[in-house]
């Protein structure tokens, strides 16, 4: 299995310039949070599929 990611931190208050960098800080912040929230998806479902087949 892949390794688990941990929720990502947004970016604090500082850390973005409001210069409209490309990536800003806040694009690497929601693609992470998308990563994760996939993964936290995938779990789950593999979760339930288990428990599904274990007749529970």
């Amino acid at each position: 299995m892949s390794e688990i990611l941990e929720k990502p931190e947004p970016p604090g208050e500082y850390e973005c310039c409001d210069n409209a960098c490309s990536p800003c800080v806040w694009d690497s912040y929601f693609e992470r949070l998308n990563e994760w929230k996939q993964q936290r998806a995938e779990l789950k479902a593999k979760a339930e599929e288990e428990v599904v087949s274990d007749g529970r």
